[in-house]
């Protein structure tokens, strides 16, 4: 039974057969599929510094962004990597697919590196959106998630990746 249905995402609540034969009831959050990608430009990458109201901060992330309907994750890559930093990526190279919360939610992030950047005309930020893009080092990102500064879970997974 569908709970609540906003634009982004829907909450069902639903009845489970778990495999030891016992049925439970248990919410299911469905806010659809989304990209992340890591814009590599030699030694160096660009992060974005993005409020989110949730946490009401600033978090430094990877560029990501939600697919909408009938895009695949490629096309959307392509689209966020210019909504989110204004660069163009000539090359994306799939680095995988994760599950962000399996405990309630069936959110899958498909994950890209970016390179061969090129500077975009087109750079239609959302307007909700409030975002600051950051160049630096692949080490110094990494040093960013070790001393805690960089705690975005889709992040630290590319930048473990990528590190040099």
């Amino acid at each position: 039974m569908e709970v609540y249905r906003s634009r982004r995402l829907s909450v069902e609540e639903k009845e489970f057969s778990l495999p030891d034969g016992r049925v439970r009831n248990y919410v299911v959050v469905h806010p659809g599929s989304a990209v992340a990608m890591l814009p590599v430009i030699g030694e160096d990458c660009l992060l974005i510094r993005q409020y989110r109201y949730a946490i009401d901060g600033f978090l430094y992330e990877v560029p990501a962004g939600t697919m909408e309907p009938g895009e695949t994750p490629v096309e959307t890559a392509h689209r966020e990597m210019i909504e989110e930093t204004g660069f163009a990526a000539g090359k994306l190279s799939a680095l995988g697919t994760i599950l962000t919360t399996p405990g309630f939610s069936d959110e899958q992030i498909h994950l890209f590196k970016a390179t061969d950047l090129t500077p975009s005309s087109l750079y239609p930020q959302d307007e909700d959106e409030v975002i600051e893009v950051e160049r630096l080092s692949l080490a110094a990102a990494w040093m960013m998630v070790v001393d805690g500064t960089i705690i975005d879970a889709k992040t630290i997974c590319m930048l473990a990746q990528c590190r040099g």
